[in-house]
């Protein structure tokens, strides 16, 4: 059995196209409850999206492709021209909500792109093109992140300890992840190491997501706040730290879960190796660096309290990006499917990938 098989039997899929429908697992209810729930139009895809329902880049971008899918069944009798223009109105409104994740809207061009260039009098072809490229989209997220961990497999050792941050797994993708990819594969292989996971507040996808899955893959995990990193490194036992990325600028900087910066400084300080592990499709090479990547602020109340329970003082002020941007100087190395890319990352990005990715 392929690593791929084993982690559709370990997991529930994150994104599901059954039957003509489009089912999303509810990660906002994980790991206290398994729930797949039918999305019925752009309107509930984008609100799934926003708040979270499905995360992680590359899940966001394959269900934002079956998202135009689900929009456009109702064009299906529309003539070609009349079908083109909802897609594109109904596009925009999936591509607006979040607008940190470079795969939304890189799966959104990519589906509209399809539905431009065929040549077709009726809506329904166009929408069968569509399901068609959307399900391209989602078999190459598979493959991407397969080729993500045979890419970082040379780096677990036996003994080895990695340090991760947010979630960067299974569950955010529809393969077996990013940079949870190589820990799968050298777990298939009998590598013995372990996995220190963050549990990254506010939201806890560290906590309530990667320690669940990879416990369930029976990965050596441990949880640790945020906070106990810097201490652990210090004591000698983090030996890397690999995390996925939202978005990659052409020069190499990261943007990941609010909290990665911190941890790579840590690592740069105490001589940790950082990684980041990223599928193409991440790799923005039309947004110069770091400071172009527009990164999200979500709702307060995500701050002011925790599981429900409202715990900080009335009125008090919050500030809760998403994300922040680890600069291309502190990441030793880029994790994707065709190699670990080094620096100098413009230059080797470039050269790898090509200009003009995203437009």
């Amino acid at each position: 059995m392929s690593t791929q098989d084993q982690a559709a039997e370990r997991l529930p899929p994150t994104v599901e196209w059954r039957d003509g429908e489009l089912h999303l697992l509810d990660q906002t209810r994980l790991p206290h409850e398994v729930a797949m729930e039918r999305q019925e139009d752009a309107e509930q895809v984008h609100e799934s999206i926003r708040t979270l329902k499905v995360r992680g880049a590359p899940a966001i971008g394959v269900a934002a492709a079956y998202g135009l899918c689900v929009a456009t069944k109702a064009y299906r009798k529309a003539s070609a021209g009349p079908f083109v223009a909802e897609a594109e109105r109904l596009a925009g409104l999936l591509a607006s909500a979040r607008p940190t994740a470079v795969n939304l809207g890189w799966a959104l061009r990519r589906m509209l792109s399809r539905a431009r260039a065929i040549t077709a009098t009726s809506g329904a072809e166009i929408h069968d093109a569509l399901v068609d490229e959307a399900k391209r989209i989602h078999t190459e997220d598979q493959a991407l992140c397969r080729g993500i961990g045979a890419a970082g497999l040379p780096l677990i050792g036996d003994g080895a300890t990695v340090l991760t941050h947010c979630n960067a797994g299974a569950l955010a993708t529809t393969g077996i992840g990013t940079a949870t990819a190589p820990l799968y594969l050298a777990h298939e292989r009998g590598v013995g190491f372990r996995v220190f996971a963050d549990e990254t507040r506010p939201l806890l996808q560290g906590a309530r997501l990667t320690a669940w899955e990879l416990s369930k893959a029976g990965v050596d995990v441990t949880l640790i706040a945020d906070s106990m990193a810097a201490s652990l490194m210090q004591a000698g036992e983090v030996d890397l730290v690999i995390t996925g990325a939202d978005r990659v600028a052409a020069n190499g900087d990261v943007a990941n879960k609010i909290g990665t910066l911190g941890v790579a400084v840590l690592a740069n300080h105490f001589g940790v190796p950082f990684y980041t592990a990223v599928p193409s499709s991440t790799i923005d090479l039309d947004c110069p660096s770091g400071v172009d990547i527009p990164i999200e602020q979500r709702a307060d109340d995500e701050v002011l309290g925790f599981a429900g329970i409202h715990t900080a003082p009335d009125g008090i002020g919050v500030r809760n990006p998403a994300f922040d941007v680890t600069p291309h100087a502190l990441v030793v190395g880029l994790i994707t499917e065709s190699g670990i890319v080094r620096p100098p990352f413009a230059e080797n990005l470039a050269a790898r990938f090509g200009a003009g990715t995203h437009r």
